[in-house]
């Protein structure tokens, strides 16, 4: 089930109806009875800072040490409590 804003067009209210993404029902205000439309917002997700582009996520080389075959021995880590480090 999928949730979505209808707005009245007599009265203006917003409200959130919870339907299937497949159907299209007749949704009418529940304060006045009027008439409704679907609403359409933007998407509440939010993509901030750096790690969501494929430049963001590397520094120079095009591969990480999962994709090189690379073991997990020769991994330089800068934590202090890293398990990399044991």
């Amino acid at each position: 089930m999928a949730r979505y804003d209808y707005r009245c067009g007599s009265c203006g209210k917003v409200f959130e109806v919870e339907h299937g993404m497949t159907e299209h029902p007749d949704i009418v205000c529940p304060e006045c009875g009027g008439a409704t439309e679907r609403v359409f917002n933007a998407s509440g997700i939010k993509f901030e800072g750096s790690g969501f582009y494929n430049t963001d996520q590397r520094g120079g080389s095009s591969s990480t040490s999962a994709t090189s075959g690379a073991s997990s021995e020769t991994h330089s880590c800068a934590c202090s409590d890293c398990p990399h480090n044991n």
